[in-house]
């Protein structure tokens, strides 16, 4: 396990550079593509061209050719704290499903929990259609904290999605309760029968791992494992590789300290809980993760950080930081993924402008 640890003087010296994106491989030319976008938190790419993009009061904006508009048909959602609507997951066979897949902060008796959408975007681009919460959390929480939330569609065909414990600690080691897991369900929200605690009375079926505190970046890697990044206290930001059925110890084991600075649960180790790969010291707020294929980065992640306005590259075996990507368009990174095309693209929430960047070709 490594630890990434955070210069800041090197990062501010990064950040005051041009837009343009100074790397180790050579410079990236970046160009915004979206731009007035009101607390934007994910982004997808539909076959046609279209670009997807939700925002967390409840938008869903579709933007081709330079022309914007808002898809119409989403439910209520809880827009307070950090909920509100999440993230986008655009299946591979959209092409003949036209299925697509949002996460929400969904009203509740007693406050607001994770849910999962399915719907089908009509033919004409400019509404959801058959629109179908088919998956909420148990147990609704007040506040407005920690939902997660990441959809991934894995090599399996299963559809996984990260949940935060909502600020509820304990929660995330209840299986009774879907807080602070990562659930796997079928894409008409069954329970697979493979899941790692069907029919363990008390628990969750949905659950295909827990103990986490608020994952925000969720993808897989090059062999379709899956890989998180979750927020920790005061500096224990982990990146773990998920395991079925496994244990990720908050909050009895964490790396960091709470806000106050007292003693995280019973230390950074304990048997029976999993280890992150690596972890951040000071926490960077990590959020949206994708792998590269090809380039100069086959094979390394890219991951968002939202506290110090910076691209995240990790390389190696254990998977860890190598690199920080800054410029002033790198402010408060929500989501990054690989596009079509191969060029990295990414959002960020602080101007509001979905960005695109050539990738550095391989040496």
């Amino acid at each position: 396990m490594r630890v990434l640890t955070l210069s800041l003087a090197v990062f501010w010296a990064t950040a005051s550079a041009a837009q343009d994106i100074a790397s180790e491989a050579g410079p990236l030319r970046v160009s915004p593509v979206v731009e007035g976008l009101d607390s934007p938190w994910s982004f997808g790419f539909l076959p046609d061209g279209t670009i997807l993009v939700t925002e967390r009061d409840g938008r869903l904006v579709a933007v081709r050719d330079g022309a914007r508009h808002e898809i119409t048909g989403l439910p209520r959602v809880y827009a307070g704290g950090q909920g509100g609507l999440l993230d986008l997951l655009v299946p591979a066979d959209f092409a003949e499903s036209r299925e697509l897949y949002l996460s929400y902060s969904r009203p509740q008796e007693g406050g607001a929990g994770t849910a999962l959408l399915r719907a089908r975007l009509s033919q004409d681009g400019t509404a959801l259609e058959a629109a179908e919460t088919i998956f909420e959390m148990s147990a609704g929480s007040s506040g407005g904290r920690h939902f997660g939330s990441r959809l991934v569609e894995g090599a399996d065909g299963m559809l996984y999605m990260t949940m935060g414990e909502r600020g509820d600690r304990e929660a995330a080691q209840d299986l009774s309760r879907h807080n602070g897991t990562i659930i796997r369900i079928g894409r008409d929200g069954s329970v697979p029968r493979d899941n790692p605690f069907v029919g363990q009375e008390g628990a969750q079926p949905e659950i295909w791992s827990y103990g986490h505190r608020n994952p925000q970046g969720a993808a897989l890697d090059a062999e379709g494992r899956l890989w998180v990044n979750e927020h920790g206290a005061m500096g224990g930001d982990e990146v773990n590789l998920i395991e079925k059925g496994a244990n990720y110890g908050w909050p009895v084991i964490a790396y960091g300290r709470h806000y106050s600075g007292g003693r995280i649960g019973e230390g950074t180790e304990k048997p029976g809980m999993q280890q992150p790969v690596s972890y951040w010291d000071p926490s960077i707020a990590p959020s949206g993760m994708a792998f590269v294929e090809g380039g100069a980065w086959d094979g390394d992640a890219l991951v968002g950080s939202l506290k110090f306005d910076y691209i995240a590259r990790l390389s190696g075996d254990p998977l860890t930081e190598v690199e920080r990507l800054a410029s002033d368009a790198t402010i408060r990174v929500r989501d990054v993924a690989q596009g079509p095309e191969g060029d990295i693209w990414f959002l960020s929430e602080g101007n509001g402008t979905l960005y695109r960047a050539a990738l550095p070709a391989g040496g």
